[in-house]
């Protein structure tokens, strides 16, 4: 039987606004920390994952960067699956250790999208999401998309504006016990249903930040842990599924591929959603939190929205999710947004969370999604 990989090292940068930082740089501080972390030097690393950038884009980022931290690793490559990127580069990672190709895998991702992209650019990049025949023309957003996620599931389930605003007051509620969190001041349902509309039904507290910042993980062979700095996370079980790119082939405008992706890992991993201890999920916007808690199946069609307004996702609810802050409220700086999601998990299973701490927790839950709700991936993970 394949022995599972582990995660030796987790880190991020500084998040939010951070002046003077650049792709490259937050890159390099990231794996820095991560490495260090892991007590790890930069020659152990033998295989190194990047992912995309919008404020220095190239085709082969992951020789940039290489060349950038001086490092030369057997094996790198780049990865662009959207926000879904952090989770399958983690599933790589630990695909490449499993099959002995690799046995130190560093997982990289940044940008400097608040303070090195300009308006007009990030909206130019975000536009080339829609299809070029049957959504650009029309002048579609990704805003607008979700927004038609949101008015179809609404219509079938009979969510409210209220479900969707829990979601950003759990993410903010976290964020306020993480000092690192782009976005600390509490808000209310109240709060985000005065917001103002970016795409009806979705406002403005509906929505993810823009951010700077830069995440890393190490993701090593089962036998490292005795070289390595920490407590190590075991990666039990990864899934992904892809349904789609674009909305307008989308199978289904209310049930998505985080059902099988989650199935898969779940099913890899011989745990059930009943047994997970804390959930790190994508969320860029409410209505993505939202449909993916029911798909995935921590929660039934229509109950996710209730069950966050009683506190079910808070510590000491049901299914604390997302607590760092999420995508809404900790900080989404590209594809490092997700990869956010993953390191706050290692934080957690290791004990590492102050006062965000899920108390005794043993199995994580991470899913990041790409595109509109298109490419989908799972990872459990659990404490060694």
């Amino acid at each position: 039987m394949t022995r599972r990989a582990i995660i030796t090292g987790a880190a991020d940068t500084a998040v939010g606004e951070v002046p003077g930082s650049t792709c490259m740089g937050l890159h390099a501080e990231a794996a820095s920390l991560a490495l260090a972390d892991a007590g790890l030097k930069p020659s152990d690393i033998d295989g190194v994952l990047c992912a995309y950038s919008f404020t220095e884009p190239h085709l082969m980022l992951a020789s940039v960067f290489c060349e950038y931290f001086g490092i030369q690793p057997a094996y790198s490559a780049a990865i662009h699956a959207g926000g879904a990127t952090g989770c399958v580069m983690a599933m790589q990672a630990a695909a490449l250790v499993e099959a002995g190709v690799c046995r130190h895998v560093l997982v990289v991702a940044g940008d400097n999208r608040l303070s090195g992209l300009s308006r007009d650019k990030a909206v130019a990049a975000l536009a080339e999401v829609g299809h070029p025949q049957f959504e650009r023309p029309f002048g579609v957003t990704i805003p607008a998309l979700y927004g038609l996620v949101a008015q179809a599931y609404m219509h079938e389930y009979g969510a409210t504006p209220e479900h969707l605003a829990a979601m950003a007051v759990n993410s903010r509620t976290h964020a306020a016990r993480n000092p690192k969190a782009q976005m600390r001041k509490p808000i209310t349902v109240a709060d985000v249903l005065a917001s103002r509309f970016i795409s009806e039904p979705l406002r403005l507290l509906d929505c993810c930040l823009i951010s700077d910042g830069g995440a890393a993980i190490v993701v090593s062979a089962a036998d490292a842990a005795r070289d390595t700095a920490k407590r190590p996370v075991a990666l039990l079980g990864a899934g992904q599924k892809n349904t789609h790119e674009h909305l307008v082939a989308a199978p289904s405008l209310t049930e998505f591929g985080c059902r099988d992706s989650a199935a898969q890992a779940f099913g890899r991993a011989g745990v059930t959603a009943a047994d997970i201890d804390v959930a790190e999920i994508y969320d860029s916007f409410t209505i993505t939190l939202l449909v993916e808690l029911e798909s995935i199946g921590f929660f039934q069609k229509g109950e996710a929205g209730p069950a966050a307004l009683a506190g079910a996702l808070d510590l000491g609810g049901r299914l604390p999710c997302n607590t760092h802050g999420g995508l809404m409220s900790y900080a989404h700086s590209g594809a490092a947004g997700g990869l956010f999601h993953v390191v706050e998990a290692v934080r957690q299973l290791r004990g590492e969370a102050e006062a965000r701490q899920v108390r005794d927790a043993e199995l994580a839950f991470v899913h990041g999604d790409g595109g509109i709700l298109s490419a989908h991936c799972s990872l459990v993970l659990g404490r060694q």
